[in-house]
């Protein structure tokens, strides 16, 4: 990142308010997963398998898919302002209601847990589709490298911090029920910094708004979601560059998504026997993998200015095969740890190239609908990717088998979106298009 460009970027106060809601609702958002990861998969009391580490991953993940599509709609149509005022709260609550059922794990408690996440993702839908508003289109990749990536790290931050708290209150649930606090209070104050930007300033920008006034409201709203999603995949589709690096990062989740549960079974059931000593080296592998996402972020806005968006993402898909074998074949604690440090790296890295692949090639009027198609296919992926490790890992996670499989898959869509890519620059929408 250029020094000037980044003053600039964080000139602007009303990105500087955006950009410190996302840091302290994603902080707590560490707080939040990690406690409640925890207490799923490092308790004392309970043993962890690739099927019960699989159900939760899909348990806490599903809701990223489903909220997607509806999230999308009503982004489209309420004030963004207000969806991030009122959706940390509303977190706040959930995660309130969560400790209290720490005692029960039955499925109210999977339920409460399924709807902290649920908003969660409404709310970061939110976040992506009202950047544009707050930074020029020249800053675009400067922002969305500084925002996302930030809010990435400080979510690992956040876990460093759910972890010093299970050393202070404990592992048991009452321990975990003062760490769940902890993160309802972020929620809070991330809605109080929020609340600072003004009401109509994140948009949506509309000339006209589509009523179905003769229909009940519950009707017309799950008649608006499915009519939302199937504009925003349209919309899509016309955009082919945008349609491309959809497939290529859905594919990127699906395989990362399988390399993190693996990571989780081999730190609880391979590297180590103590829950807490795995829980521990486990946080070690998330932080590494925090600074990965820090070097994407670093390197990604330099990188792109000199060979493009695309090419990146295939030299960065190409990294991730290299990474699988080099790093996570000999099973051992040190070259784990460094593998995830360049997945986290790759994983950023993508991430933003797509982000702004798909805000300069889409209209803002469908922004709302086409992150929250983005989220669907995004979580989907890693929640199939659940399900196959789930048949297909041992206990320990320990698979020469599925490395061979992830190489394959990560080589094979770096090729796939090359020779696909090529044939496409990235589409700038028309003043003249339709936002209807």
């Amino acid at each position: 990142m250029r020094t000037g460009e980044l003053r600039a970027v964080l000139r602007g106060r009303d990105f500087r308010r955006l950009y410190a809601t996302r840091l302290i609702s994603q902080l707590s958002d560490g707080v939040f997963q990690v406690a409640l990861a925890g207490f799923v998969f490092f308790s004392p009391e309970r043993e962890t398998s690739p099927a019960r580490a699989a159900t939760a991953f899909a348990v806490l993940l599903l809701p990223y898919s489903i909220v997607g599509p509806f999230a999308g709609v009503f982004i489209d149509r309420w004030s963004r302002r207000q969806i991030l005022l009122y959706s940390p709260l509303l977190r706040a609550v959930l995660v309130c209601a969560l400790a209290a059922l720490l005692w029960t794990t039955g499925p109210p408690f999977y339920l409460a847990a399924l709807l902290v996440l649920g908003i969660n993702r409404f709310f970061l839908s939110a976040l992506s589709a009202a950047l544009p508003h707050v930074v020029g289109r020249t800053q675009l990749i400067l922002a969305n490298s500084l925002a996302v990536t930030s809010g990435t790290i400080i979510a690992f931050a956040g876990a460093g911090v759910a972890y010093l708290l299970r050393q202070v209150f404990g592992a048991d649930r009452s321990g975990t029920a003062l760490i769940l606090a902890c993160s309802a209070l972020g929620y809070v104050l991330a809605a109080g910094t929020a609340r600072t930007l003004g009401r109509d300033q994140l948009g949506p920008e509309h000339g006209t708004t589509r009523r179905q006034p003769d229909l009940p409201p519950l009707r017309r709203a799950l008649g608006d979601v499915l009519h939302g999603l199937a504009d925003g995949a349209r919309h899509i589709w016309r955009r082919r560059p945008a349609a491309l690096a959809l497939a290529a990062i859905s594919l990127h989740r699906f395989l990362y998504g399988i390399v993190l549960i693996m990571a989780g079974l081999l730190y609880r059931n391979y590297l180590s026997t103590d829950p807490d000593e795995g829980l521990s080296k486990f946080v070690v592998f998330l932080a590494l993998s925090g600074a990965g996402f820090f070097a994407g972020a670093v390197l990604t806005p330099v990188v792109v200015r000199r060979v493009g968006k695309q090419t990146w993402i295939v030299a960065l898909l190409g990294l991730g095969a290299f990474t699988v074998p080099a790093t996570c074949a000999p099973f051992q604690e040190t070259p784990l740890a460094i593998g995830g440090f360049l997945l986290g790296l790759v994983s950023q890295g993508i991430k933003i190239s797509v982000d702004v692949i798909i805000q300069e090639s889409v209209l803002d009027a469908y922004r709302g609908r086409v992150f929250s198609v983005y989220d669907m296919l995004f979580n989907g992926m890693f929640v199939a990717a659940a399900a196959v490790a789930a048949i297909s890992l041992p206990d320990t996670g320990r698979s020469y088998a599925m490395l061979a499989a992830l190489f394959a898959g990560w080589a094979l869509t770096a090729l796939a979106y090359w020779r696909a890519s090529s044939r496409f620059a990235p589409a700038v929408p028309l003043a003249g298009d339709s936002a209807m």
